[in-house]
């Protein structure tokens, strides 16, 4: 189920040479997940149904720690006064976390986000419309786009669920790379806030290139030869 989410439809052949397996084991195997609504037969494969994603809860519990290093460490960048805008994911949600009792204003349309914040009254908060992504907490579509294109922040932190070795930023999800490109456009600066374990991570929708990012935060231990192209990108990495 992990490869149809990130690389969507996979043939039997493949996934049989990826799980050691035959291929008939594989098709006995997608029979039964398609019984259980969890995937859809193609020719020659199957392909995860359109809403099939990890739950937004589900993916908060695994590497807390690292994320919230990062998001500790993104955090120093805020200075008061700052427009800022907050994408989607687990690390950007303990990044609002930090940004708790600060004078500053944010735009979201990461539901978690606006929970996090919704509280504090020293926080102008600016939740953007659009199609509610339950699973994930987010909203997207164009009304998303339509309202970040009508803003402007002085910095954007962006999570995603891959750096390629190239520099590539990349998604699992389609439908949330629109609205990523368009916060990158409506943002003076572009921070990418982004785990050891993004590195690759996967995904296999392009965000945008390296050239759109202004810096990198991420943990020790993260892939260095991907963070050499960073940097000879022009970009600043900082290894928390």
């Amino acid at each position: 189920m992990q490869t149809l989410r990130s690389e969507g439809p996979v043939s039997v052949g493949v996934l049989a040479d990826r799980l050691g397996v035959s291929p008939a084991t594989v098709r006995r195997d997608l029979t039964r997940l398609e019984r259980l609504e969890l995937l859809t037969r193609v020719r020659g494969g199957a392909a995860a149904r359109t809403a099939l994603e990890e739950p937004f809860a589900e993916v908060a519990t695994m590497g807390q720690e690292a994320r919230d290093a990062v998001a500790a460490r993104a955090a120093e960048l805020v200075q008061d006064g700052d427009v800022l805008l907050l994408d989607i994911g687990t690390t950007v949600h303990r990044l609002a976390a930090h940004l708790r009792g600060r004078s500053i204003t944010v735009m979201t349309a990461n539901l978690a986000v606006y929970e996090e914040l919704v509280p504090d009254p020293e926080i102008e908060l600016i939740l953007l419309g659009g199609v509610v992504r339950r699973n994930y907490r987010s909203l997207v579509g164009f009304l998303t786009e339509d309202s970040v294109r009508q803003l402007r922040a002085g910095r954007f932190f962006m999570g995603t669920s891959g750096v390629s070795p190239d520099g590539t930023i990349v998604d699992t999800t389609a439908v949330e790379v629109p609205v990523r490109r368009a916060m990158i456009a409506s943002a003076d600066q572009v921070i990418l806030v982004a785990d050891r374990s993004k590195f690759p991570g996967s995904g296999y929708a392009t965000v945008c290139g390296p050239e759109a990012l202004d810096t990198v935060i991420t943990n020790e231990g993260a892939d260095p030869g991907t963070l050499a192209t960073l940097n000879e990108s022009g970009v600043e990495v900082i290894a928390v």
